[in-house]
This record gives structure tokens, C-alpha cells and sequence, in this order.
């Protein structure tokens, strides 16, 4: 059990004070109040806690100067503003992006308990370590918290033999997670053999797993090791496990419960000691009740289940993958790196990316070659990716989609699913809002049945290119 987690309260207002002392009193939160900042930043130096709760106005260092300093310090102490409606400009003008977040006066109580254990999960899950082995691959990038709990997996599974699953769509990097669960895998030294089942002809599929006899069938003219056996000891990556036919899926079951197969042609058994990683990018549950795919192949493979998310479900990784595959592409090319203006890195990140990240670097190598100077901007991409609302597909049941969402994003383990999603959801409406008042920001926070002051501080958070116009 973790031990309760450290609040910091400072603010000159006894009753605000106590207040909150009253309501963060609870067996998880240890919570000690200051009247003075300059007080609160000796002991916060000394013994930084989970979380700071400040006001703005105050005698001598105010809250904005402690908040400075705390964060010069403690870059990752997540910072709550407490603000008077008057304060909230300044606030946000102030420190864009660098409070976690603001609590305008007079607050629910509830509220603020509420904000308080957010902050507190926030802060632990960025000081708890991610256990990525060593040499992990560079590829693999992903700061997002889906992508933290694809590190987490394969660093959990780093010394074992047992057999993966590893679903999503296609482009989200399948083969390259596979490739890091056998380089961080007892097995690192063997072979890592990587087939894909969609690009092999059914009557071909036999042979290539299995190997042949001589003369099995025409054109067999030699004996050939099928890729089980050039697997021994190693790995054997099976993509697009949905496609495999039913006659080779019921060989390949009886493969992983004896562990050993007979070439095709063959009346000698063949041993080979393989670890499975199998991948798809369809619904295998579906498949099974359909009759398209064995049940008991899907639970011999379904042991330990990997879930890679879309890569519009990890926006906040595409600036650094863009990035990587600029650099890696203008290296291939021998040339210079290309670099993304603000803007467009913004409208990269907007983007709906239904290739995922296959589709992005796709782009970047594009780029890499077409875009005329060193600074790419928007008029530099590929047509069909200048105009976001003409590449993103109009939906009616945006309700149905957005349970979609909701309930793989759980299914994969995920936690926080608000801190995820309605950050999204107020970008897009403040997007749309403005897009339909022409800029006007008055109209559009009348439209979204906000105040102008909130529409001010949710832009210079969520949208701060669109602030500054």
C-alpha cells in the first residue's frame, strides 16, 4: 500500500485554509497549510510533496513567483492554482501549460478532492519507473499512457518464454513490438523469424511453416527447412494470425501442444523449441464464434494479450515519432534533416492518421524528398493531408464510436480515461465552435455555453497557436 500522499496547502485566507484541511482529511493524504509562500517554499525545497494547492494573491511572494520557483526545482510537482474569477487571466497568461491544473474560487469542496486525488495519480505515475530493458529499441516511441503500458508489458515479460498476442491495427508497429519482446527475452541470442500470414498463397502456407520433402510436391526439388525449424530455440512471429487457414491452424495447434510437425511430404517428426508471438489486426473472439477460427488455437494463443492503440489514440507521441522519422529518412537519403514548423506540428497532431503510424512515416520519408526547404509547413504535405476536416471521416454515431473507444481503451488496461479524452473533446468543439463564429471568440464561448474568461484559459491550455491570434 502506498504510503498517504503529501498535499501542500498555501494561501493567506484562514478560512480557505481550513476549508480545505477539512476536506483532503482523509486516511490517503497528508496535508500540511501555509499562510506565507516564502514559508512554504523553504519546507517544499527541503521536502518537496505530491502536490502543491496555491493562491495567487498574497503578502510578499505571491503564487505566481512560488510556482516559479517550485517548478525550477521540482519540474514534475504537479501545481493546482487556486484563482479568483479576476486572478484567472493572469494565471494562465502567466504560466501556460505550467499549472496542472486551475481551481477557480469559490470551489465544491468535492471538487477540489476530486482535482487533489487527480493530481496525486498523476504525480506517481510519472515517478514510477517504466521498465524498459536495455538497448530497448528506438523505433518503439511513445511518452502517451497507452504506449507506458506497452513498455510496461514487455519489460514485465523480459524473462520469459510464453506466448504473446498482440493485437491492433494495421500500421500500429506490430512486428516491431514482437522484434522487442524477443531482443529482452531469454531467447535474444536465437533467431527471430517473422511471417506474415496474408502474404503467403493457402497451398503454400503448409511448406513455408513446415518445411517440405524432396519431391513432396512439383517444383519440390530439394528438401527445404520450413520456418519452425529455422525458429528453433528462438522465435517465430506469426502476423495476421486471422488469416491463417482452418487445415494449417489445426497443424499448428497440434505443433504448440507436442512440439514437433512433420514436413510436408514428410514421415519423420521434426523437435523445434519455439516461442510464439502471434498478431492481428482483426477481432479474433469474432472470428471464433463465426466458425473461421479454433477456439482452442485462439486460447493456446491468447495467453498473454498486448494491445497496441491507434496511433490518433496517442496524439501526444506524434511530434517525437515525426521527428524520429524525419531524422531516420533524411539518413537513408543522405541528406538534411527536415523540421517541422509549430503549425505544422499542431495540424500533424490533429490529424486522423488511419494508416497509424506506417501512415506517418510514410509521410516523413514524402517529406524528406518533396518538401522544398528545411522548415516543412502545412502547404508542404501531401494534398490529402492539408485539409484535416476532409481527411477525417464524417460519423453520425459519434456516440457509438466514442463507447467504442471507451470500452478497448479499458479492455487494454487503461486508467484515467477522463484526463485522456476530455482534453480532445473541448479541443474539437473549441476547434469547431471558432471555425463556425470565423474566429470570433466571444460568440464561440456564448456558442459552447462558456464564459469568455474559461474560453480564454482552455485555448492558452488546449489550443495555444489559436491563443496568441
Amino acid at each position: 500500500m502506498n504510503d498517504p500522499a503529501r498535499i501542500v496547502i498555501v494561501d493567506d485566507d484562514r478560512a480557505i485554509r481550513w476549508v480545505l484541511e477539512r476536506a483532503l482529511a482523509q486516511p490517503d493524504l497528508d496535508v500540511t497549510s501555509f499562510d506565507r509562500a516564502d514559508t512554504a517554499l523553504e519546507a517544499i525545497l527541503s521536502y518537496p510533496p505530491e502536490v502543491l494547492l496555491t493562491d495567487i494573491r498574497m503578502p510578499g511572494l505571491d503564487g505566481l513567483d512560488l510556482m516559479a520557483q517550485v517548478r525550477e526545482a521540482c519540474p514534475d510537482l504537479p501545481v493546482i492554482v487556486m484563482t479568483a474569477h479576476s486572478d484567472l487571466d493572469s494565471a494562465v497568461a502567466s504560466y501556460q501549460g505550467g499549472a496542472f491544473e486551475y481551481l477557480p474560487k469559490p470551489f465544491d469542496v468535492d471538487d477540489a478532492l476530486a482535482l487533489v486525488r487527480r493530481a496525486v495519480a498523476h504525480a506517481r505515475e510519472r515517478a514510477s519507473p517504466v521498465v524498459v530493458p536495455e538497448g530497448f529499441s528506438a523505433d518503439i516511441i511513445g511518452e502517451a499512457p497507452a504506449m507506458q503500458e506497452v513498455f510496461r508489458a514487455i519489460g514485465r515479460l523480459s524473462q520469459s518464454h510464453i506466448t504473446v498476442l498482440i493485437n491492433g491495427e494495421s500500421g500500429t508497429g506490430k512486428e516491431r513490438v514482437a522484434e522487442a519482446l524477443h531482443q529482452h527475452s531469454p531467447r535474444r541470442a536465437q533467431p527471430f523469424i517473422a511471417l506474415n500470414m496474408a502474404a503467403i498463397p493457402k497451398d503454400l502456407m503448409e511448406s513455408e511453416l513446415f518445411g517440405h520433402e524432396k519431391g513432396a510436391f512439383t517444383g519440390a526439388t530439394a528438401q527445404r527447412r520450413g520456418r519452425f525449424e529455422q525458429a528453433d530455440g528462438g522465435t517465430l512471429f506469426l502476423d495476421e494470425i486471422g488469416d491463417m487457414p482452418p487445415d494449417t491452424q489445426t497443424r499448428l495447434l497440434r505443433v504448440l501442444a507436442d512440439g514437433e510437425f512433420y514436413r510436408v511430404g514428410g514421415h519423420l517428426s521434426v523437435k523445434a523449441d519455439v516461442r510464439i508471438i502471434a498478431a492481428t489486426h482483426q477481432n479474433l473472439e469474432a472470428l471464433v464464434k463465426d466458425g473461421r477460427f479454433r477456439e482452442d488455437l485462439f486460447h493456446r494463443l491468447n495467453v498473454i494479450r498486448v494491445h497496441l492503440p491507434r496511433l490518433a489514440e496517442r496524439r501526444e507521441d506524434i511530434p517525437r515519432l515525426a521527428q524520429h522519422f524525419l531524422a531516420e529518412a533524411a539518413k537513408e537519403l543522405s541528406t538534411e534533416p527536415k523540421v517541422l514548423t509549430r503549425d505544422a506540428e499542431l495540424h500533424l497532431t490533429r490529424l486522423p492518421w488511419p494508416g497509424n503510424v506506417r501512415q506517418l512515416e510514410n509521410t516523413c520519408r514524402w517529406l524528406t524528398v518533396m518538401a522544398s526547404g528545411r522548415e516543412v509547413l502545412i502547404d508542404d504535405l501531401p494534398p490529402e493531408l492539408r485539409d484535416v476536416e476532409g481527411t477525417e471521416a464524417a460519423s453520425g454515431d459519434w456516440r457509438g464510436a466514442f463507447r467504442e473507444w471507451a470500452d478497448r481503451a479499458l479492455a487494454a488496461g487503461h486508467t484515467h480515461l477522463l484526463e485522456e479524452a476530455v482534453p480532445d473533446f473541448e479541443r474539437i468543439l473549441i476547434e469547431t465552435a471558432l471555425k463556425h463564429t470565423g474566429g470570433r471568440k466571444g460568440e464561440a464561448a456564448e456558442l459552447l455555453g462558456w464564459g469568455r474568461n474559461t474560453l480564454t484559459r482552455k485555448l492558452k491550455v488546449l489550443l495555444p497557436a489559436l491563443a496568441e491570434e
